[in-house]
């Protein structure tokens, strides 16, 4: 067995959790079931042991013990034991900590440097701010147990003890409504302690809590004119005693290297202004000033859910091209979300300058996508040795990058792209016999990790960079599939909620932030505040956890009456301001909103489906009358949809792509005969257009689900496989790395569209994935938490093989399948504790053990 898990945190250390839940996983011969199963735990007061539990469940199972206290540790370990008592070894012990649970625990106050404001003018709108340094010194006296420091930050915060630095998150705090939520983490900095003199040292910077966001131009001070730090040193002794550490105005402030620092701008670093030995204790900050105590409220700061960013990986340079004078043009080869780290060799004063862009054209950066982010670094040397340098503070979306007043050796060693994103683990795998569909999910896998930066975002690299409501929605499936998000995700959730209106109003974006006339104020949109009710579904049912839905319940509700109170009496939602299938390829390029489907339709369809959903929620949830009221909505919503956009025969008022997919996924259709005909005039759809994409962000994730699922797969096929544009595979052909906002994003003779929105970076288009995933491969799941998984394979478009894993809660659920002239052959890996089948096609089930099995179906000949 391998060690338990608790709740979705991948490292259960500082967790808001004093109950969490437990997970486990079993290795054991094929056909092994749990029967049941023993916990014990080890406690400060010693080790206690749950008396063994008969049940099957090993996902999520309620904490057995009391709850764990603020700062308390345990270590957890179990075994099972099968049917004939046959018992499991002991799995190694998960070790977890509780941080701050209680608005009391925190003696710390925010302090900010006493600083006079650049004030905002016409002329000045946004001022810049030099990120400070602040810094103490303090002594440790008896021997150290173990220590411990809690922090977070207005702003962006970085934190070094005796010259050392604390942890490796990148961006932390993160962002949250700031006004709601501010998350805290806690580090185990005991190695970083020594009897004697200490000193403890920040770096802050504006982030998004003070730094310029958003299009047109951009706010700053969203939060407060005032970055600030709240840290909490606690120094546990071998004597029992306790030494706490806290911000209070016995600290200073003074200016590092750091010049300037934003999001969308970049960052400026004089290395000739460092401080040696700044965090470390005996260091002259005589002329350093006095901080002030700000205003923070306890009760606000959270423990994170999710893992936090970090640099990921690391990737060296596949070209450097010199361009005149000292200019290198640099392609790592990905489109990608980080930083370049460079390391450099001249003499003081001189300045190296990296701009990033995604694309090139007529072989120089391409930077108009970017619109208002600068998303230029700038590093002026120290001299006399050398030297490397990243920046600490701000992002960037690029494949290229071009270096100005390069000085170094190798730039093939000597620059390097740092790929930071939430670190969530991998979950999902896909590959086929098709190396342009296997480069395709790839795209998506690398949208994915360069848009789940703390939240999910639209795109990483110009000055937008916000947590659309929409693109989530279509996108949360694939999401889950492919990686651990459950945590990064439901904190995201949390904040939706917290920002959602009085009247149930989802914002197009949360955080929200203004946004010009079209988004600000938020107004009800079918698709974005619909992420309330759905997204929490798809959650659950990759995870099994319901008690997200139980968080997320409200939210929900509130989401559908308000809608209710929008409809007219039928049920249609037919009034108010809609996007429809935004970004529909035939809308004019300045109204992207303006696609062929009926917004309407597309609205009303959207509305039965939230209902459904929150009934489902309901029922799962216990909430039985509320199930009932919920669901008889959703049934009368559905006739007036028929009764409004559904013409005899199974044709719709819309006939269009998006129109047929929407009323088939959505189940808005009265009988088996009209689904029939609705997805045979979908098929007719996609051949008429030659299989190229007819859709936008409404229907893209839908048409290939909606032709499989009335038996069309060829049909489906044909439009995956299509390479002229728009289709998936266009973006192949001009050496795509991610997935395209617009289907045109690069034109065909390789110019950028001069589109506004024309970003490299997008994940929502490559919703195609999950198909890839559940059709293609053919794994699915008919239970939450992957506990009753289906097999489906339904091969096509040429394919002679096709392979998907995903890590469940329950462990390793895979399939591969393959094609040969007279057999398919299906491998197929069942976890412990779950039940599997294979659906031919055709028709036919195997039921399927628990471990891997090989099963063949004889084809007839063709």
């Amino acid at each position: 067995m391998a060690a338990p898990t608790a709740e979705h945190h991948r490292e259960p250390f500082g967790i808001g959790d004093p109950a969490p839940r437990i997970s486990w996983k079993t290795t054991a011969p094929a056909g092994w079931a749990q029967h049941s199963y023993q916990i014990e735990a080890t406690r400060p007061d010693g080790t206690t042991r749950t008396d063994w539990v008969t049940s099957e469940d090993s996902v999520l199972v309620p904490w057995p013990l009391p709850p764990l206290a603020s700062r308390e540790s345990c270590d957890i370990r179990l075994r099972v034991r099968a049917a004939d008592q046959v018992t499991s070894d002991w799995s190694p012990p998960l070790r977890i900590e509780t941080g701050l649970l209680a608005p009391t625990d925190w003696t710390a106050r925010a302090i900010s440097p006493h600083e006079s404001q650049e004030p905002h003018t016409p002329e000045r709108p946004i001022a810049e701010h030099r990120p400070p340094l602040l810094r103490k010194e303090f002594s440790v006296g008896a021997e150290i147990e173990h220590a411990r420091l809690y922090v977070t930050a207005h702003g962006l915060y970085e934190i070094e003890i005796n010259g050392q630095r604390v942890g490796d998150h990148a961006l932390a705090p993160g962002w949250t409504s700031y006004n709601h939520r501010l998350r805290y983490q806690t580090h185990d900095v005991t190695d970083h302690l020594r009897a004697g003199a200490n000193a403890i040292g920040a770096w802050l910077a504006d982030g998004w809590y003070r730094g310029r966001l958003g299009f047109g131009g951009g706010h700053a001070d969203l939060y407060g004119d005032r970055v600030a730090l709240m840290a909490q040193l606690e120094i546990v002794h071998r004597d029992g005693t306790v030494t706490v550490i806290n911000t209070d105005t016995s600290w200073c402030a003074g200016q590092g290297p750091i010049l300037s620092s934003g999001l969308l701008d970049g960052e400026a670093y004089d290395a000739r202004d460092e401080l040696p030995g700044w965090s470390s204790p005996g260091f002259d900050a005589g002329d350093w000033s006095p901080v002030d105590l700000v205003a923070r409220d306890p009760a606000t700061l959270v423990a994170p859910t999710g893992p936090p960013v970090r640099c990921t990986e690391e990737i060296a340079p596949v070209l450097v091209t010199a361009l005149d004078a000292d200019r290198l043009l640099v392609d790592f080869g990905q489109n990608l979300v980080g930083r370049v780290r460079i390391s450099v060799d001249g003499p003081a004063g001189h300045t190296v300058v990296i701009r990033h862009a995604e694309v090139l054209q007529d072989g120089e950066l391409c930077v108009r996508p970017l619109r208002d982010a600068v998303s230029t670094d700038r590093y002026v040397l120290r001299g006399g040795a050398f030297e490397s340098w990243e920046p600490r503070f701000t992002l960037h979306g690029f494949r290229y990058a071009e270096i100005t007043g390069w000085r170094g050796d190798d730039p093939y060693s000597e620059i390097i792209a740092r790929v930071i994103h939430t670190d969530m683990t991998r979950t999902g795998w896909f590959e086929c016999s098709d190396e342009q569909v296997n480069r395709l999910h790839q795209n998506v896998v690398w949208s994915l990790r360069g848009n789940f930066v703390d939240l999910p975002t639209d795109c990483p690299q110009r000055d937008e960079r916000l947590g659309w409501t929409g693109d989530i929605q279509i996108f949360a499936p694939t999401a889950a599939f492919l990686y651990d998000c459950h945590g990064m995700l439901a904190s995201w959730l949390r904040d939706v909620a917290a920002e959602q209106h009085d009247d149930g109003t989802v914002p197009w974006y949360v955080p929200s932030i203004p946004g010009g006339p079209q988004w600000t104020p938020a107004r009800p949109g079918a698709g974005w505040g619909d992420v309330v009710a759905l997204t929490p579904w798809d959650l659950y049912r990759a995870s099994g956890d319901a008690a997200l839905l139980a968080v997320q319940y409200d939210s929900a509700r509130r989401w559908v009456d308000l809608i209710r109170n929008l409809a007219d009496e039928s049920g249609l939602w037919n009034r108010g301001y809609q996007l429809g299938d935004w970004l529909d390829p035939f809308a004019p390029p300045d109204d992207p909103a303006a696609g062929r489907t009926d917004r309407h339709l597309i609205a009303t369809a959207y509305y039965a489906w939230s209902l459904r959903h929150v009934a489902w929620t309901a029922d799962v949830l216990g909430r039985e009358d509320e199930r009932r009221h919920y669901e008889k909505l959703a049934r009368r919503v559905r006739q007036a949809f028929v009764d409004e956009y559904v013409l005899p025969g199974g044709l719709m008022t819309s006939d269009t792509q998006t129109a047929y997919a929407v009323a088939l996924q959505f189940d808005m259709l009265p009988d088996a005969a009209t689904r029939a005909a609705a997805g045979q005039r979908l098929a007719e759809l996609v051949a008429a257009g030659g299989h190229t994409i007819q859709t936008g962000f409404i229907g893209t994730p839908l048409v290939a689900p909606a032709l499989s699922a009335t038996d069309h797969d060829d049909t489906a096929y044909a439009l995956l496989l299509q390479q002229d544009c728009p289709s998936w595979l266009y973006a192949l052909k001009h050496d795509a790395t991610t997935i395209w906002e617009r289907w045109d994003s690069m034109l065909p003779d390789g110019t950028v569209n001069p589109g506004e929105m024309t970003s490299f970076n997008h994940y929502a288009l490559g919703a195609i994935a999950q198909w890839l995933h559940t059709t293609v491969a053919g794994l699915t799941t008919s239970a939450p938490g992957y506990r009753d998984v289906v097999f489906r394979p339904r091969p096509g478009g040429g394919l002679t093989w096709a392979s998907a894993a995903h890590e469940s809660p329950y462990g390793r659920v895979a399939i591969r399948w393959e094609l040969q002239e007279s057999e398919l052959t299906v491998e197929t890996t069942v976890p412990i504790g779950a039940r599997g089948r294979i659906e031919w096609p055709g028709g036919g089930v195997t039921h399927l053990p628990t471990g891997t099995t090989t099963s063949r179906l004889r084809r007839s000949p063709a």
